[in-house]
């Protein structure tokens, strides 16, 4: 969490007025308040990031107003500030949950050095407990790649983590998007930052755009107290914007600001915050096409797509397979406590024949789910599930190149309507695909939007469910 707006509490006017003019002339927001029960009015009207509060003032003395912060608002950092401090005093405020501690007299140089200290301090805590929410279950993983296309890709990778620009990952659900957004961030001067990342497509447009730029107290219903955004989480490191076509028109305006100008205000907040994030974006959509149809901006599409790279489907990297699935049986082997299995030819076969229209993702369900059901240490052909509906069958299998497709369809498709067998031809290619279009419209030479367009009518004119 980033400090841009802080309260000077002193009772002394003299003093108060040099930690508010030193405050706002290390670029900060100040307001001021002359005693404890004055800034807690403050506090409930407006809201900060850091308070200076003196530990010796009437009526309400600094350590009540800290107990009384710790009560009311935990997240707020406090730093105490005192004349007439000692080591017990500063010891027993650090107890109590103060940031830091100050002593007066003090210069701006050192009042810096203390807000600095403080707000790299929150930083990591806000940073390191939204990773322990994110890390639960899950561990780290590398990029398995044995084909060429993969590693060329990889190759690209490294090189594009290198720079600062933006960079757009294209390609189809499962593919490992994710996992080659963290290889470049591992590989780029900023791996000792953070890595933060949110899916765009699993949040309604309120919650989305609360999670990236953060939150006010007040913003809305239930916003009980302020809340970083993943933008000021990811301040120094990467941000994974994943599924990034899902994003509603009022957030891609919002995006292109902060991808120009760095800058951006919390929901609810007026306090201009500029951060130095590099952004990923990932998406299996074809964002061309979604401008074509007015549903995603052109200039956010061209600030993305500085550093583009489009993953192939698993289909098309068959030396990758095997090493994905020896990858995934030792992991859940190791997860359930037993001995890594090893698979048998007719294992090897069947795998390296499925067309994987899940990608990755189907792959590692496949091999998790024969794990946990396997009673021996070896799996076979008879252990693996493909799909909801089980191996693709005989009809179901692509075309062989050396076959003459108008003398195999002739006489099934002889005088029927052109409009009924394109909707038959279609209707059949997603069955076998397991409903995966875009899998369904590349066997058949079209376009994923095209496909989609389709059903959408013959659902409207009653023709399919």
């Amino acid at each position: 969490m980033s400090i841009h707006r802080v309260l000077v509490v002193d009772d002394d006017s003299l003093s108060r007025e040099f930690l508010h003019e030193a405050t706002r002339s290390l670029g900060f927001e100040a307001d001021s308040a002359a005693s404890g029960r004055e800034a807690l009015e403050r506090i409930t009207e407006r809201n900060y990031d850091l308070v200076l509060s003196d530990v010796r003032m009437p009526e309400m003395d600094g350590m009540q107003l800290l107990a009384e912060l710790r009560a009311q608002r935990p997240e707020l950092p406090v730093v105490m500030v005192t004349a007439h401090g000692s080591v017990e005093t500063a010891v027993e405020a650090i107890r109590m949950g103060a940031s830091d501690f100050l002593m007066k007299p003090c210069t701006p140089d050192t009042l810096e050095v203390v807000i600095g200290r403080v707000s790299e301090k929150t930083r990591l805590q806000a940073e390191n407990a939204y990773l322990r929410s994110e890390l639960v279950g899950k561990e780290s993983e590398s990029v398995i790649a044995r084909s060429p296309r993969m590693l060329e890709t990889l190759r690209s990778a490294t090189r594009i983590a290198r720079s600062k620009g933006t960079v757009l990952i294209t390609g189809e659900s499962g593919t490992g998007k994710e996992r080659v957004a963290h290889h470049i961030h591992m590989n780029s001067p900023r791996k000792d930052g953070p890595f933060i990342q949110v899916n765009c497509a699993a949040l309604s447009e309120q919650l989305l755009e609360s999670e990236l730029f953060g939150h006010e107290r007040g913003a809305f219903t239930g916003a009980h107290r302020a809340k970083p955004g993943r933008f000021e989480l990811a301040d120094g490191g990467t941000l994974l914007l994943d599924e990034i076509g899902e994003i509603s028109p009022k957030l891609q305006a919002k995006l292109l600001r902060v991808l120009e100008e760095e800058e951006f205000e919390r929901v609810g907040g007026t306090t201009t915050m500029r951060v130095d994030v590099r952004v990923i974006a990932t998406t299996n959509r074809d964002l061309p096409a979604e401008i074509a149809d007015g549903r995603f901006r052109e200039d956010l599409y061209y600030r993305l797509h500085v550093l583009p790279l489009e993953l192939s489907a698993l289909r098309d990297r068959p030396e990758d397979v095997l090493p994905l699935a020896e990858y995934f049986a030792d992991r859940y082997a190791r997860q359930n406590g037993r001995q890594t299995p090893s698979f048998d030819a007719g294992a090897i076969e069947r795998l390296s024949e499925w067309s994987w229209p899940g990608n990755v993702r189907e792959l590692e369900n496949t091999i998790q789910r024969a794990v946990v059901l396997l009673s021996g240490n070896t799996i076979g052909e008879g252990d693996l599930a493909f799909g909801p509906a089980g191996p693709k069958p005989a009809r179901c299998e692509e075309p062989e190149s050396e076959m003459d497709p108008e003398e195999a369809l002739s006489e099934l498709i002889a005088n029927r309507r052109m409009a009924d067998v394109e909707r038959v031809a279609i209707l059949a290619t997603l069955e076998c695909t397991n409903g995966n279009k875009t899998e369904a419209a590349r066997r058949l030479g079209l376009t994923a939007r095209t496909l989609s367009n389709k059903l959408k009518l013959w659902r409207a004119e009653g023709l399919v469910a």
